[in-house]
């Protein structure tokens, strides 16, 4: 499949990318995601910037594969491997070691890989730990830098307050939130990532976003029976989402 299928899901608003982590280098870890992304439906992968994983992702699947790295060289790296999209963030993994990105941080990331990847199709992450309002504005500069994505995020790490749905929907305001701001001021396809689940992915899509990513509800399961059936899940809620909200983007 090629990244006009990628293009195609996201007009739909019911783009899925299933994310096996910036920094899961386990093959069989992200071979087993992969596989389970591809059986259950889902739209594209993204994966750890690795020349090795990215081929063997690549032979193993017929999805697009979407690289992700902070550091331009590994991108430009990965698509010389095959990558058919790449992403600047994922930023999750660095917020546990005390490491936040500011928001020229990741302009100066997005020029640099810009330049050096002028046609490949370029999804860049807003950090969480911006302000909402310093978030869409750093949204619009990304466009204009040349983003053709903006990925939102909400930290992964956030312990909601309550259990159950209450819970659910807790952990996955800050990316909700995000998405709606972000998608009211930009003119690409917002994807709302981080803390989502069965019960808030068509909530992601209502607040304004052309798809969702998903990964540890899917890359921390030990069994690819399970993995399979929550990307069908997901799936589903994201079909279910056109008869359940009347939209216009």
């Amino acid at each position: 499949m090629s990244i006009e299928r990628v293009r195609e899901a996201m007009a739909q608003g019911r783009a899925l990318k299933v994310i096996s982590g910036l920094n899961n280098f386990d093959f069989a870890n992200v071979m087993a995601v992969c596989r389970a992304a591809e059986m259950g439906g889902a739209t594209f992968v993204d994966i750890g910037a690795n020349a090795e994983l990215i081929k063997a992702v690549k032979s193993a699947i017929s999805l697009p594969v979407c690289v992700s790295a902070v550091e331009p060289q590994l991108l430009v790296m990965a698509v010389a491997e095959g990558a058919d999209l790449v992403e600047i963030g994922n930023f999750d993994s660095f917020y546990a070691q005390g490491i936040n990105f500011t928001a020229e941080d990741v302009l100066s990331l997005t020029r640099q890989t810009r330049e050096l990847l002028p046609e490949i199709t370029l999804s860049v992450t807003v950090p969480h730990t911006l302000p909402l309002d310093q978030q869409a504005d750093l949204a619009q500069k990304l466009v204009a830098e040349g983003a053709d994505i903006i990925q939102t995020e909400g930290g992964t790490s956030s312990q909601p307050n309550h259990s159950g749905v209450l819970g659910l929907i807790e952990k996955a305001s800050p990316t909700l939130a995000a998405a709606h701001v972000i998608s009211a001021v930009v003119d690409v396809p917002v994807l709302c990532a981080s803390g989502l689940s069965d019960v808030t992915v068509p909530m992601a899509i209502a607040s304004g976003a052309s798809g969702v990513g998903v990964g540890s509800a899917i890359n921390k399961l030990n069994d690819p029976v399970a993995m399979i059936a929550v990307v069908r899940r997901l799936v589903e809620c994201l079909y279910a989402t056109e008869s359940r909200f009347s939209l216009t983007r």
